[in-house]
């Protein structure tokens, strides 16, 4: 430990100027921690040496990297080809895959913009010494995470498993505001419904259920993840770290029972504004039949009277003109009430 404060002391003004120097374009932050304490900001180039010393961890955040930066990147930790590839392109399912000593995991993302869902990915590399975080598309930076775990250094000694703990957690976690976006959004729909008879935009409800199985296929994936990470058989993960990779499994599930009840609740609110609107156009039918009707009677009556024929009843009656308008006038009122009495007006 004396060994390592002097070559602490030594290093020091490089330490301050590699921490003065701007990070290059795609890296978002390199740093390296020693007993959960950051000592540097440091290049890409230079990760593998700091990696190697006995209780450092090199913590590396890249966003949308360029592929001569990940064959770099790639260059410093021997990382897998298979794992490099697939953090290029950017289109992985939930995963989690074990090359020799290090684990590489890929995550989807969620965001909320403009009443709509977008994702991203982000693609984790995992091993002794080291922790890589690849962003692409929509997603929240870790320089929150990083801060948080920074606060805490006793907990940031753990290192590697910590910090990939801390990242999934904080990626789970973002799924939340997502889905209390959307529930407040279903909760005003629903109002809407009622309050209008059925008249809402069907297309919103069956697009916001569009958007719910999308962000269910990119959150319950990571299920299997952290159960994976829960058992030190199967990965390399320190076992004192297994009940925080249980508590992320604890979150997933909670996500997915919400979304599962939100998609039920999108589809009663569309199974009621079909309903509401088929009544609706049942009460607009009987109405306008109840009015034809009530129309029919003066229609029927004139029209005899109208009819060209040479003998017509009445015709030199005095009161024969009154006496129709009032029977026109009692045969209405009466077929009137008769409806209003029927729900029919």
């Amino acid at each position: 430990m004396d060994a390592v404060k002097s070559d602490n002391c030594a290093e020091t003004p490089m330490l301050q100027r590699l921490t003065s120097e701007p990070n290059e374009p795609g890296v978002v932050a390199s740093s390296v921690y020693a007993e959960g304490r950051r000592i540097a900001d440091i290049p890409i180039d230079e990760a593998r040496s700091w990696a190697q010393r006995d209780g450092h961890v090199v913590w590396i955040g890249l966003y949308e990297p360029t592929e001569a930066l990940l064959h770099r990147v790639q260059a410093q930790f021997d990382l897998h080809p298979l794992a490099i590839e697939d953090a290029a392109k950017a289109h992985q399912t939930p995963k989690i895959e074990r090359y020799g000593d290090a684990l590489f995991i890929a995550a989807r993302t969620a965001h909320l913009e403009h009443g709509h869902v977008t994702f991203g990915e982000t693609h984790l590399f995992v091993g002794k010494g080291y922790v890589v975080s690849v962003r692409h598309g929509a997603s929240a930076s870790y320089t929150a995470v990083r801060e948080r775990c920074e606060t805490a250094p006793s907990i940031l000694a753990n290192g590697e498993d910590y910090i990939l703990y801390a990242i999934l957690d904080f990626i789970v976690d973002n799924y939340q505001p997502v889905l209390d976006g959307i529930s407040a959004e279903i909760e005003g729909l629903e109002t809407k419904i009622f309050e209008t008879n059925g008249h809402v935009p069907v297309i919103r409800l069956y697009a916001l259920r569009r958007e719910l199985l999308r962000l269910r296929n990119a959150a319950v994936p990571l299920l299997e993840v952290c159960q994976r990470l829960e058992h030190s058989d199967v990965v390399p993960i320190d076992k004192a770290m297994q009940l925080n990779f249980r508590d992320v499994t604890d979150h997933i599930r909670r996500v997915r029972e919400q979304i599962d009840t939100l998609r039920e609740v999108l589809a009663f609110a569309f199974e009621a504004s079909l309903m509401l609107g088929q009544s609706a156009q049942t009460a607009i039918t009987r109405r306008l039949a109840a009015w034809a009707a009530i129309l029919a009677v003066p229609t029927a009556i004139a029209g005899i009277y109208g009819m060209n024929f040479k003998h017509i009843p009445e015709l030199e009656w005095q009161y024969g003109y009154y006496a129709v308008i009032g029977t026109i006038a009692f045969l209405c009122t009466g077929l009137f009430v008769w409806f209003r009495r029927h729900d029919w007006l």
